[in-house]
């Protein structure tokens, strides 16, 4: 009787090989647990990515070799160390729900949670906006026209709060508010849904005056649609529209390579300058560490007054005229002429 009863008690043993249904469950359990909807587009995209490359040929179990060859076949297409981490974290979140759904055994979880992810070398260096270049970027729209007010206006909210293209295309007219005499974005529900009030200086909220009033809005969304020929329709705009309009005034002006999220970084760096505290900053922003809000101030690296700039080694140039040597002609005419 002992026997059977062992029998009938016997633990069905997890899997060590995950099919194409335990992944879209595994996938599945992933995305519910993410509350952004950039993470979740951003983790759906890696974790398609790994079940392709694991479906590609057969596995004998999904184990920590195999996450090993994956983050190997990353490295070999050539993608950033930021990247290949992204993906690697997507990969150990679907071991993680695997394993406490009971589709893979905890000590295989625990192994492919202790795969090493690619080593980042070295700083990205941002790009900064100087003061000057701020203001003919802010100039740039037309200011007569109907999308020029608008434009303007997203541009001030992007150089002026720091808010990012996400955040300014979901602005409803009712988040600006005044708080101790002072115009701000109130309760800004930002990325991971952190929450966080956004200070408006008087000059954006002008500019916010001037759109407003062109367009008629009173209620809604902040930004919205403009027609060539001037009529605002729509009910919001997209992210795509406030990239093209940085893009757009950008190369007008003369600057390449300029983002919406570049504008975020000048506005940072300006409040710095202009002897903004370091907390302040990262309340501004809205970031969790400190030290995001470092690596936005660009503090660890100077290009404008480098260390190598003046060494001891630059060419003296003269204070009086250029002096012009002799040219000599091989027969002693310059002996000649600094004897007469």
């Amino acid at each position: 009787m002992k026997k059977s009863s062992r029998k009938n008690k016997q633990k069905k043993t997890p899997k060590r090989v995950l099919r194409l249904p335990d992944l879209d469950y595994a996938k599945a359990a992933v995305l519910n647990t993410l509350g952004s909807p950039a993470s979740k587009r951003a983790y759906e995209f890696a974790i398609d990515d790994f079940v392709t490359w694991y479906c590609s040929e057969p596995r004998l179990a999904f184990s920590k070799a195999v996450v090993v060859r994956y983050r190997l076949y990353l490295e070999s297409c050539g993608l950033a160390p930021a990247t290949i981490n992204l993906r690697l974290a997507a990969v150990r979140r679907i071991a993680y729900e695997a394993a406490d759904t009971g589709l893979l055994s905890p000590e295989l979880a625990a192994s492919i949670q202790r795969v090493k992810g690619a080593k980042k070398i070295g700083v990205r260096l941002g790009n900064w906006l100087t003061a000057d270049q701020s203001l003919r970027l802010l100039q740039a729209p037309e200011a007569q026209t109907v999308i020029g007010k608008r434009d303007r206006a997203i541009l001030a909210v992007l150089l002026g709060c720091g808010l990012r293209r996400a955040e300014v295309a979901k602005l409803q007219v009712r988040d600006v508010q005044q708080r101790e005499e002072h115009w701000a974005v109130v309760d800004l529900i930002g990325k991971d849904r952190h929450i966080r009030t956004v200070p408006i200086p008087d000059w954006v909220k002008a500019s916010l005056d001037v759109w407003t009033e062109a367009a008629m809005i009173v209620d809604g969304r902040l930004f919205r649609c403009v027609s060539r020929t001037g009529s605002v329709w729509g009910d919001g705009i997209t992210e795509k529209v406030i990239w093209h309009t940085v893009k757009k005034y950008a190369a007008i002006v003369g600057i390449r390579q300029l983002a919406p999220h570049d504008c975020r970084r000048t506005c940072a760096r300006l409040c710095h300058s202009a002897g903004g505290e370091l907390e302040q900053i990262q309340f501004l922003l809205g970031h969790v560490s400190v030290e995001t809000t470092e690596r936005y101030l660009g503090c660890k690296q100077r290009l404008r007054h480098a260390v190598n700039d003046k060494i001891g080694l630059e060419p003296k140039v003269p204070a009086g005229p250029v002096c012009s040597w002799p040219i000599s002609d091989g027969r002693g005419s310059d002996q000649a002429a600094r004897l007469n």
